[in-house]
């Protein structure tokens, strides 16, 4: 069975029109008429019209439909009332559009479909377009035009939306994606192939979507660099227009919180001499970034959680609501899910948040990016600071052998990385940073490291072991174990523990099988590395 061609069009009100004036009448073939020009043409043969009409143009239509049966007797032409209550508003010329096509009972198997784009508004124009791009409309657009004056018919073009046929397009599109992803690292040429691969997501998220999302990881490992990177970025793409608002919820306590986050009323509280709009009123159109979201309470939990649906919150102290669109990114070095357990973070909440959910590795994990992260901090702070710095061969061999051994455990990061960076340029003469103030700056790492881990590592043995079998091993035995177990909490595989505390042996071996080493250590006092994995962290 042969396949039909069905041409989709709305009616010209002005260049279909013919006027009915005795004498104008009878010339109307002399003229130009897009939608009568589709059968006056030699390139498509038409086996149905479907021309959309508002209600008031029922008896123009009927003309046109005449017309058409005089050139093409064949050719069914279905009238049909497709009200376009605004032609040139866009909004809802496009949602009168896509709710016929959707309820339209295309049958693709069968016919093939054209949208004939030469008539109509600009705005109907533009709509059928984007409607065709979106696969909303199954077929291609057929352009009318004029004919020359040494041609006795009218020519047709057709224009085909598939963007992945054409090359040129299609290789563009990939170069902005990569500029993208470029942007989004700040010009950095990662080497972690995890890492790129979530930023090439991230960077598709950003552009196509206004969910919110949620950053997780570690102190330090850019969290709120990156939420500035995406609202830049979707600010140039101009999928926003409003400001970058930021604000970590672990400096938010009580009646400040929800101030802070809602606004108030003058009068809400003691101390609130006058009203403030409030974080969620600010961000109003652009993107809201909550770092540390793990922090709020679960009343504010809860109100953050209406505005994210809903678009409205109550201030404190007022009586009606009011309105702020915002993208949400919220960050975190939690695990929420513990959080949900515990009763401290909303499930529902948590929900609404992690449908796009990534978790960005510290520099320990990322070791094969730190020698061009340590070109970027140079190149920024010669930008902040004005002073072009370099190291000389030597001390830059020694800070990268250090910077990649066990002894750096870059407990801070990133923001570790960049302190460094910026003591080293400070200390340094003549713009070049020398073995000296390397080794220098290696022992300072050391201290502030050694003085974090005395501070804040303290293992509870009785966690992992019974107190019976504490009480049984020697003191020397106890401290051996707690390093091991603060190495194992530290690392992401056994594997990486492994060769972190048999460093120094196993360069001896030939070969060397760490994490079996590590296991038979934990073994003799009824440990695994996964059940230390599976303990709170320190």
């Amino acid at each position: 069975m042969k396949t039909q061609t069905v041409v989709f069009g709305i009616l010209g009100t002005v260049m279909d029109r013919a006027s009915r004036r005795r004498g104008k009448w009878e010339k109307r073939w002399d003229k130009w008429r897009p939608t009568i020009s589709l059968f006056q043409q030699n390139e498509l043969s038409i086996d149905r019209l479907v021309l959309l009409h508002n209600k008031n143009e029922e008896d123009f239509a009927k003309d046109i439909k005449t017309d058409i049966a005089s050139l093409s007797p064949k050719t069914k032409v279905e009238l049909t009332c497709v009200t376009f209550d605004a032609p040139w508003d866009l909004a809802s010329v496009y949602l009168t559009l896509s709710s016929f096509l959707q309820d339209y009972p295309f049958k693709r198997s069968k016919e093939n479909y054209y949208f004939h784009i030469t008539t109509g508004s600009h705005i109907q124009q533009i709509c059928t377009f984007l409607v065709t791009e979106a696969r909303l409309f199954p077929g291609m657009l057929l352009q009318a035009s004029p004919k020359k004056d040494d041609d006795d018919r009218y020519p047709v073009q057709t224009i085909d939306l598939d963007l992945s046929k054409y090359d040129e397009i299609a290789s563009r599109f990939k170069q902005e994606h990569l500029e993208g992803t470029d942007y989004l690292k700040a010009g950095i040429q990662t080497k972690n192939k995890a890492f790129n691969n979530m930023i090439a997501q991230i960077e598709k998220v950003a552009i196509q979507s206004k969910a919110p999302l949620l950053i997780t990881g570690p102190t330090g490992a850019g969290k709120s660099h990156l939420a500035k990177r995406i609202f830049q970025l979707k600010n140039m793409r101009g999928q926003i227009d409003g400001p970058f608002v930021e604000v970590n919820c672990a400096t938010l306590r009580g009646d400040n919180a929800m101030s802070a986050l809602f606004g108030h009323k003058k009068g809400a509280y003691t101390g609130a001499a006058s009203a403030r709009d409030g974080l969620l009123k600010s961000a109003d159109g652009g993107l809201l970034f909550l770092d540390e979201i793990g922090e709020l309470g679960l009343d504010e939990q809860a109100m953050l959680l209406k505005a994210i649906e809903e678009g409205r919150f109550l201030p404190l102290g007022a009586d009606s609501e009011i309105k702020s669109t915002f993208q949400l990114i919220a960050g975190t070095n939690k695990d929420l899910r513990k959080a949900v357990h515990k009763g401290t973070f909303r499930e529902d909440l948590l929900a609404r948040i992690n449908l796009w959910i990534y978790e960005l590795p510290g520099l320990r994990h990322r070791l094969e990016d730190l020698e061009p992260n340590l070109d970027f901090e140079l190149n920024k702070y010669e930008k902040d600071y004005g002073y072009h710095i370099t190291f000389n061969r030597e001390a830059r061999k020694i800070y990268l052998d250090f910077a990649n051994s066990n002894e750096a455990t870059w407990a801070g990061n990133f923001r570790d990385l960049n302190a460094s960076v910026i003591r080293m340029a400070t200390l340094c003469e003549g713009g070049r940073i020398t073995a000296k103030e390397v080794r220098d700056e290696i022992d300072t790492l050391k201290y502030r490291w050694n003085q974090d881990d005395g501070n804040n590592r303290q293992i509870d043995l009785e966690r992992f072991l019974p107190a019976v079998e504490i009480e049984g091993l020697d003191y020397i035995e106890q401290v051996e174990l707690r390093a091991v177990i603060d190495v194992c909490l530290q690392s992401s595989s056994a594997a990486e523990a492994g060769r972190r505390l048999y460093n120094v042996s196993r360069t001896l071996k030939k070969s060397s099988n760490d994490s079996h080493r590590l296991a038979t250590f934990l073994k003799k006092h009824g440990l695994s590395f996964d059940h230390i994995k599976n303990q709170t962290n320190c």
